[in-house]
């Protein structure tokens, strides 16, 4: 690890304390001064908004060729490219009054471009706007988006699945690393709380040319909270009440940059009771209590900028079984999950000038128990990774940029517990790639080159021909691979994006080395120490028109994965249980979204939005079992204010079609058809010169009886929950 700290040392000492300074003023066509205009510089994240004079600026601004993006809503999002040569600069703005969406910039893809300007489409959404929407939880939230769904484990566990894949084929990322929390297991999840999450975005299809192992599927990426603006500060207070549960979710927060240093704080304390089914009965042990603590300190000047951050999150959750007796009204009862999860986070970026350097550095640790009893802790296992992220940006050359990288992570497994479900490990990870961004007229390609090497190291433990026997293995898995994008304007209206890209994975320690019987599947399951690693090849097709009133895209997608792996019964049993073992065979997915956004004018504060999606996957002549039923998504939105004291007001109603799963894989069983109605009605009040945000949802209005095909208590005959009536207020104060 030594050569990490000589990065991280040498990237410190190049620090300047020089400033660069730029300001002005943003103006509409009638030379209206505007306030409140969201300025956002890319290259180093900081953001200011103007003043009740229309003045913004900047006193750290990085030196070289910089991206600075204005956004009002109402007007036309704009973009100016600024050089820094050290001297002040002066630069006004004209904002264009037009319906128009804000124009997200990406972070998660390696160019960090507005969504427009992007090869590769991403969803993105705001963790606000998802709970106007009703999500109860972030894995809630980004299940919403097309192409996207969950495994769920009652109220408390959920796992994304993004186009039929999920576990270690989708990699999720916060705070620029990735979180690694024994991710294998469908009864782990995220580790992650909604507070002091800013946005999510979504890549959906193989992304190892950005991240590696692990990103065959596609990646989620949670964007912290950006700091308070320059010399500004604020404070926060969060309170939600959720009545099938019974539940409460609160939040405070406090941020300042009271100079080119910048910190903030933020915590949350959540508690749910057992979740409540339509017929009235309570499934024991759904309930859980998480607690989370967020906090980072920044410092920013024209040629470095530096953010450090840390995530402390705790989970005390119960599993839900068959004759369990009911104690208690909130703590959880045994048996039960208690997950501890601590994550560092360092960014780093010096300015050269045309170039710059980026870093992130991260460390976690995971400490996952499963108690049995109060005295009995049946698993216990210890997760510690470093990794590192380095890019190199060059000088843009006319149309041309390029960027360099390496990436790396090194893991430890320890077990302390009385079973094991993966011996004790060492992964160590390293990755270098090359990419390449050219431009011309409405036209962009891009195209990039990636090696990567996994090596797991495992050791003996147990009694070799006994249950628990776990033979060391030392393994090397090496993969490379490419990818190609092409995206163009067809039109004033219309683009178009075409990616061709490959993605691998390499086996993870529980296909490995298994050797055991796995609670909750009843089954004894055997690993293979032989699984190669899995290749995927991936086919992606996007369309979209968009005008000031309406909307529309098409997403088709073509997943060819060889080496799938997956799990089968031998026929053989071993002390009653049916033995499975991990196996590989060719699989391959299809299918899509699409999608419409109708605003009519004049009605301009009238929104409706429609998207259906599917997929389908396939291995020899059966489907691949966990694939999302198709649906069939809704929204009527319409949005208001009243005078001075009512804005930003909302109300929405969700009408979401779930179709019947008739394509089963092996030990699944047929999901019936259900419709979800949901309704939300919120705004933003103004009282004195103090402001507070409120909003109510009504998820499953209708209290529907149904079940989701993705659900893992399906198989124990229990339903999904029924009406669920969410209340939040949010005071800034």
């Amino acid at each position: 690890m030594k050569y990490l700290f000589n990065i991280l040392l040498l990237l410190s000492s190049i620090a300047s304390f020089s400033q660069f300074k730029i300001s002005g003023y943003v103006t509409d066509a009638n030379n209206q001064k505007l306030s409140g205009v969201v300025v956002h510089v890319e290259e180093n994240n900081s953001e200011t908004t103007t003043d009740e004079n229309g003045f913004y600026q900047f006193l750290s601004f990085p030196k070289g060729t910089n991206k600075i993006i204005f956004h009002l809503s109402g007007y036309e999002t704009k973009t100016e490219i600024v050089t820094s040569n050290g001297t002040e600069i002066k630069l006004n703005v004209i904002l264009t009054e037009k319906e128009l969406h804000l124009d997200e910039v990406i972070v998660s893809t390696l160019y960090n471009k507005m969504q427009s300007q992007n090869v590769m489409k991403v969803e993105h959404a705001s963790v606000n706007t998802l709970k106007e929407n009703g999500a109860t939880s972030l894995i809630d939230g980004i299940a919403t988006f097309p192409g996207v769904s969950q495994i769920s484990t009652g109220n408390s566990i959920g796992k994304p699945v993004i186009r039929g894949l999920s576990s270690n084929r989708v990699l999720v990322y916060s705070q620029g690393i990735r979180m690694e929390n024994q991710q294998f297991g469908e009864e782990h999840g995220l580790g992650l709380n909604a507070s002091g999450i800013e946005s999510v975005e979504v890549i959906k299809g193989p992304a190892s040319l950005l991240y590696g192992s692990d990103a065959l599927g596609g990646v989620i990426y949670f964007n912290p909270e950006k700091y308070a603006p320059f010399q500004e500060k604020s404070a926060d207070f969060e309170q939600q009440y959720f009545t099938n549960t019974q539940g409460t979710s609160t939040t405070f927060g406090f941020k300042a940059s009271p100079s080119n240093f910048k910190f903030l704080v933020r915590g949350n304390y959540t508690s749910h009771a057992d979740y409540e089914v339509p017929n009235g009965n309570r499934i024991i042990n759904t309930r859980f209590i998480e607690k989370d603590f967020k906090s980072g300190i920044g410092y920013s000047n024209s040629k470095v900028s530096t953010d450090f951050r840390y995530n402390y999150n705790n989970l005390n959750l119960g599993l839900p079984e068959e004759d369990l007796e009911n104690s208690g009204f909130r703590k959880p009862l045994f048996p039960k999950q208690e997950v501890a999860n601590h994550v560092l986070s360092l960014n780093q970026k010096v300015y050269f000038k045309n170039s710059k350097i980026e870093g992130d550095f991260g460390y976690s640790l995971n400490n996952r128990k499963e108690l049995e009893a109060p005295d009995e802790i049946a698993l216990s296992m210890k997760l510690k990774t470093t990794s590192y992220n380095v890019k190199y940006f060059f000088p843009k050359m006319n149309r041309w940029e390029s960027i360099i990288g390496m990436q790396g992570m090194d893991q430890t497994n320890t077990n302390f517990g009385e079973e094991l479900l993966i011996p004790d490990a060492n992964v160590k990870d390293f990755g270098a790639f090359a990419t390449t961004n050219y431009s011309w007229n409405s036209n962009i390609l891009q195209a990039g080159i990636r090696y990567d090497n996994r090596k797991i190291n495992t050791l003996t433990h147990g009694i070799e021909g006994e249950e628990g026997y776990f033979e060391a293995i030392d393994k090397h898995f090496n993969s490379f691979n490419a990818s190609l994008g092409y995206k163009t304007d067809l039109s004033n209206y219309i683009s178009t994006r075409i990616n061709i890209a490959s993605g691998f994975r390499a086996p993870n320690l529980s296909e490995l080395t298994s050797n055991g019987v796995h609670e909750g599947s009843n089954r004894y399951e055997i690993g293979n120490n032989d699984l190669e690693n899995e290749q995927n090849f991936q086919v992606d097709l996007n369309l979209e028109y968009r005008s000031e009133h309406f909307e529309w895209f098409i997403n088709g997608f073509y997943n060819l994965v060889n080496n799938y792996i997956y799990i089968t019964p031998t026929g053989a049993e071993i002390d009653g249980n049916d033995v499975y073992n991990y196996v590989q065979n060719n699989a391959f997915l299809f299918g899509g979204e699409a999608g419409i956004h109708f605003h009519p004018h004049p009605y301009d504060w009238l929104h409706f939005t429609s998207s259906f999606e599917s997929v389908t996957g396939k291995q020899s002549n059966n489907f691949l079992p966990l694939i999302p039923a198709n649906q069939w998504k809704n929204n009527i939105r319409a949005e208001f204010e009243y005078h001075n004291w009512l804005k930003k007001g909302f109300t929405s109603l969700f009408l979401n079609y779930t179709f019947a799963q008739n394509n089963l894989g092996e030990f699944e069983t047929k999901t019936n058809d259900y419709l979800l109605v949901n309704f939300a009605i919120g705004s933003t009040i103004k009282m004195a010169k103090k402001e507070f945000r409120w909003n109510v949802n009504a998820n499953n209005l209708l209290d529907k009886n149904y079940v989701n095909h993705l659900s893992r208590l399906k198989s124990d005959g229990i339903n999904n929950m029924g009406r669920n009536i969410i209340v939040s207020l949010n005071f800034d104060l």
